[in-house]
């Protein structure tokens, strides 16, 4: 079949970022902002819903949120720009619904949440504390400046919610046990789990999803192998 080829898809996401009880907590909270606000949220491997640990959830979410304010929504063209718009309106239209109706399931609303007047499709950071499971916060994929952060027991019960959704591209975790983070990285549903820092695709890794967020890997010498065909060369005894 001379027609046909090789493909390697990556698709969407909704990435947790899941910070323990012995993670840096301010550390967290910075890069947590980042991954969440590069290129306005709108990327498949965006850091989506952030998973948090009880014991430091009232010292990350105002650290997040302080950082997550101090944004600057405006011209893109503006270097003192931090937050420019969205692609296009219908995507903010939807992330809106999506936010009015994790707000009406439960959620708090801490910032942002509504669409600023004037021109261009621009929408605040918007931060949403004690979002749950089965809302739109983990069935669907929020693509935009909108995090939500949803409270756990322990470590272990951080694992179910974060494996919450139907996407598996990538997830974070912060916590100072490595031990702790080599088992549980095991457990995360993702492509790619990275510890105490923020999903990035890397030339030298190979990068992709599991689940709905595609299959194959771009990247890396696994990238390399996916658009190759092996050949299998096997020499017998000289006669």
């Amino acid at each position: 079949m001379p027609n046909t080829a090789k493909q390697v898809l990556e698709l969407g996401g909704s990435d947790p970022f899941v910070v323990l009880a012995d993670a840096d907590v301010e550390a967290a909270a910075v890069t947590a902002v980042k991954a969440r606000h590069v290129n306005v949220g709108q990327s498949c491997v965006n850091a989506k819903r952030f998973i948090v640990e009880e014991a430091v959830a009232d010292a990350f979410v105002p650290a997040f949120t302080a950082a997550a304010a101090k944004l600057k929504v405006g011209d893109p063209t503006d270097p003192e720009t931090t937050i420019g718009p969205m692609a296009r309106a219908n995507l903010r239209d939807t992330l809106h619904d999506q936010v009015r109706r994790i707000v009406d399931a439960g959620a708090h609303l801490l910032l942002g949440g509504e669409i600023p007047d004037g021109p261009g499709c621009y929408y605040p950071p918007t931060v949403l504390d004690h979002a749950r499971p089965g809302t739109a916060a983990f069935d669907e994929e929020t693509f935009g400046p909108v995090a939500a952060i949803t409270r756990v027991a322990d470590a272990d019960e951080a694992i179910a919610p974060a494996n919450r959704t139907e996407y598996g591209l990538g997830a974070a975790l912060w916590t100072s046990d490595l031990d702790r983070a080599r088992r549980l990285t095991r457990l995360l549903d993702a492509g790619a789990v990275f510890v105490n820092g923020m999903v990035a695709s890397d030339p030298r890794r190979p990068f992709g999803g599991i689940k709905r967020s595609g299959y194959g890997r771009e990247l890396g010498g696994e990238g390399i192998r996916e658009f190759v065909n092996t050949k299998t060369v096997w020499i017998g005894p000289a006669v």
